[in-house]
């Protein structure tokens, strides 16, 4: 691909058409896939991120594996839950939902 347009850019002045119009159909193909792809993962990023930091204790969470149960102390990357008659921990980024709250595309992580 860099050789293709090295020799594009090399080509005579009479040819600056093609050009144009690689450079157009690149700078489209750009776009489209930042719209697609780049933007909502960023977005699902950013919702995650503050649904984690709105987490207080008594909070009804459920993890990446599937397990349910209320948040019984918050650390800095650590949460404790309590699951039935079980006390786990689990990485802060590792939550999922929190009550109705679904964190979208974080389950993908």
């Amino acid at each position: 691909m860099t050789t293709l347009l090295l020799s594009l850019l090399a080509a005579p002045e009479g040819n600056s058409g093609g050009m144009s119009i690689l450079l157009f159909q690149m700078l489209a193909i750009g776009g489209v896939f930042y719209l697609l792809l780049i933007r909502p993962q960023s977005q699902a990023r950013k919702k995650h991120a503050a649904m984690l930091q709105a987490l207080k204790r008594g909070d009804d969470v459920t993890t990446a594996g599937g397990i349910i149960g209320k948040v019984k102390d918050l650390k800095d990357d650590r949460i404790t839950i309590e699951s039935g008659g079980t006390t786990l921990i689990v990485e802060r980024s590792r939550i999922v939902r929190v009550g109705d709250t679904v964190a979208q595309g974080a389950a993908a992580q």
